[in-house]
């Protein structure tokens, strides 16, 4: 059995697709217990009928439209009018912008493709250092991933059994905090190098208000909708799906059906179908790793060294920066979540805020290697290697460290709503 699991993480390694590992890990530990391993397609059956989990692909989609049509550049230009003002202002427009693109697209590596390009010539001429803008573009990809209707969000409430809604709420103060504290690091980055800066104009704001404005009020939309009672959160994500197609084909007129949703409803399917496969075979496997009181048997070796909360937040946070840094953030919630979930109620620790602490750790993986996907995506994007983009986000990684401290032992960060 030792010598199969070896077998397994050494494929994994190698590259051998995640969900194959998984799916082969599942069926060596059902015929070990000696169960039929139709257990693994039980639980399959349990997440398919999942309320909630038609939203993943809805939003999902959403995102697509969005980064396929004028969203990025509508964004960029609303957010410089706002912004572009200050010390600062450019850094804080990418921050703004990367942040809520994010947030709607569900994934790092598409903001940092989607808005990179547009951005990072913006950052150059307002005379930006180079590696601070590396820096800054390489980091903010993943910045929206705590604010509604963030993808990793949806599928953290799937996997832990946590109300959504709850999760949606939890995530809003922690990542408004993130983003005060890079924006007051780029403006003070911005003041001491005297970068140039504009002249405000009520003009700009309001032109930029006119086109910008749809984008804008959906989530706006989307938080008076679910948190008012008017929706559920499967009717906010349909709603979503047909608001942003009918803002690019009518109002923007960027998307053409013909022409350009064929590809975004196949990039939609390769995206939502990696997630859904890891997460029905790995479902499978964690569950089995349950019954087999894997946890248990953690649980009691940390009651023997592990004497109170704080430390256990301490352990936890390292452990999870290292998942971050092995595992991408869809597939780390899978495999990590059912096992630290009984670590985290003995020690008193509530599941919202443990999804965020969850939540923020995969956040900074993204920036570390050796899968930090947001330093291969840049590194593709702007055609620098990994290690100089390392490099350039290692002031930012630091910041997000000390955040990170912060909402672990400052719980009613997280936990600002509940009575």
């Amino acid at each position: 059995m030792t010598l199969i699991v070896i077998i397994l993480v050494v494929l994994a390694i190698l590259g051998v697709p995640l969900f194959v590992v998984l799916g082969a890990g599942g069926l060596v530990a059902s015929v070990s217990a000696e169960l039929n391993p139709v257990v693994l397609i039980i639980e399959m059956y349990r997440i398919a009928s999942h309320p909630n989990l038609i939203a993943i692909p809805l939003f999902t989609l959403a995102g697509m439209i969005m980064a396929a049509g004028a969203a990025p550049e509508r964004l960029i230009k609303l957010f410089n009018a706002l912004f572009g003002w200050l010390h600062g202002g450019q850094a804080i427009v990418t921050i703004m912008a990367c942040a809520f693109f994010t947030a709607f697209s569900g994934a790092s590596g598409v903001t940092i493709i989607a808005l990179g390009g547009v951005l990072y010539p913006l950052l150059k001429q307002a005379q930006y250092n180079e590696r601070f803008s590396l820096g800054l573009l390489t980091s903010s990809g993943s910045l929206g991933l705590l604010f509604p209707p963030s993808l990793a969000i949806l599928l953290y409430g799937i996997v832990a059994g946590v109300n959504i809604d709850d999760l949606f709420l939890a995530g809003i103060v922690p990542g408004m905090v993130l983003l005060l504290i890079l924006s007051i690091y780029s403006y003070y980055t911005a003041a001491s190098s005297d970068t140039p800066i504009h002249e405000f104009s009520v003009t700009k704001v309001i032109k930029a208000m006119r086109v910008g404005i749809w984008d804008l009020l959906l989530p706006v939309a989307i938080i008076v909708g679910i948190f008012g009672g008017f929706v559920t959160l499967t009717e906010a994500a349909a709603f979503t799906v047909v608001y942003v197609l009918f803002v690019e084909t009518a109002i923007a007129k960027k998307i053409k059906l013909q022409r350009d949703m064929p590809k975004v409803l196949a990039e939609t399917a390769m995206l939502v179908g990696a997630i859904l496969i890891i997460l029905g075979v790995a479902m499978g496997l964690t569950n089995l790793i349950v019954d087999s009181q894997l946890p248990m048997q953690l649980l009691e070796v940390l009651e023997k060294n592990i004497d109170s909360q704080l430390q256990f937040l301490l352990l936890l946070n390292i452990f999870l920066l290292i998942v971050g840094a092995m595992m991408d953030i869809f597939s780390a919630i899978v495999v990590v979540v059912p096992l630290i979930l009984p670590l985290a109620n003995r020690y008193q620790i509530d599941p919202v805020h443990l999804g965020i602490i969850f939540l923020a750790n995969l956040e900074i993986g993204y920036l570390t290697p050796p899968v930090g996907i947001n330093l291969f995506i840049a590194s593709q994007r702007f055609g620098k290697s990994i290690l100089t983009l390392f490099r350039a986000a290692i002031p930012f990684l630091l910041l997000m460290l000390i955040w990170l401290l912060l909402i672990s032992y400052i719980p009613i960060l997280s936990l600002w709503w509940k009575d």
